[in-house]
């Protein structure tokens, strides 16, 4: 065995059998994939979309329906989705709240895990051996810069949803007293909350697009004839803006209670200007502080080289002389 493996630890360093077993390993994963990817459909599968098709009224209606779901992607959806139940909801919740609203969104986020995470190991193996060697880098950095690619890749997806989120809650938080305010003018001119609804999502499709998506889809899933308090609770869960989920909780006690819906937009919207002239002066009381920093590193060292400087240069003169 050993002699076996000294021709590789001679080449590959002291991690040659190491990276040759992951080597070997990626490689059986791949084949695997492939494999999986031209297995050929189920009869009984084809069986049932045929009669599922003829059921529903023809073969457009059956296009629609495959249409909704990438194909090669349901071949992995063992591997590309969680098998706990509250695990998947919370991934196509954040999602959701990212913006993907498709139903594919949580087998895409994975496969962009798994393909980032592979693309960044094979990136580290060739820079590891093949640029600059394992001879020049101790075992603590061949394992750092071999595993930290792929790490750093598997990783990645996580980090641009969690910015994604932040991005569309501060956009949605900025244009909800906008949207408040088009509602209660809407709803005052006579147009009932769900013709409102579509009205203001139109109109904010320019300066709050997301706000004006969440909007639109709650218009679609009213027209689709859901009931307007499970859709109401939906977009409050799907923004995850504290702003909204009261906006909600107002609206469904007005339609529960019988009140007037215009009377409480009116009222929520008043306290949401208020609220946001409170967000710009807090923003404005920070500034000060914030600026106290940067105004210390960029204005005080100039000024003391100004002020010291011909001093110190008149004494190291002085001393040059004295020698």
């Amino acid at each position: 065995m050993e002699a076996l493996l000294q021709p590789i630890t001679d080449i590959l360093g002291p991690l040659g059998p190491i990276v040759i077993a992951g080597v070997l390993g990626l490689m059986m994963i791949v084949v695997v994939v492939i494999m999986m990817a031209r297995q050929p459909e189920d009869p009984l599968s084809k069986l049932k979309k045929a009669s599922n098709g003829a059921a529903a009224g023809g073969s457009q209606k059956e296009r629609l329906r495959q249409g909704a779901r990438n194909e090669q992607l349901e071949r992995f959806s063992k591997f590309l989705e969680p098998e706990d139940v509250a695990e998947l909801s919370k991934r196509q919740l954040m999602l959701r709240q990212a913006g993907y609203q498709s139903r594919d969104s949580v087998r895409m986020f994975h496969a962009a895990q798994f393909i980032l995470g592979v693309i960044g190991l094979i990136a580290g193996v060739i820079y590891t051996n093949f640029i600059v060697g394992t001879e020049n880098m101790d075992t603590q950095k061949i394992i750092m810069w071999t595993v930290g690619p792929g790490g750093a890749g598997y990783y990645l997806p996580q980090y641009w949803i969690t910015k994604r989120v932040e991005k569309r809650k501060e956009q949605i938080t900025q244009g909800f007293p906008d949207a408040l305010d088009m509602l209660l003018v809407c709803v005052e001119a006579g147009q009932s909350l769900d013709q409102a609804i579509t009205r203001v999502a139109g109109e904010l499709r320019a300066s709050f697009p997301a706000l004006a998506d969440e909007l639109q889809v709650v218009s679609y899933e009213m027209k689709a004839g859901k009931d307007k308090v499970t859709v109401l609770n939906d977009m409050g869960e799907r923004c995850g803006v504290q702003d909204v989920a009261s906006f909600v909780t107002v609206l469904v006690q007005s339609a529960s209670f019988g009140t007037s819906i215009a009377e409480a937009l009116r009222v929520y919207a008043g306290e949401m200007r208020d609220k946001r002239v409170m967000r710009a002066e807090e923003a404005a009381n920070k500034l000060p502080t914030k600026m106290t920093l940067a105004t210390m590193m960029l204005t005080v060292p100039p000024l003391l080289i100004i002020l010291v400087g011909p001093s110190v240069h008149g004494i190291t003169q002085l001393g040059n002389m004295g020698n």
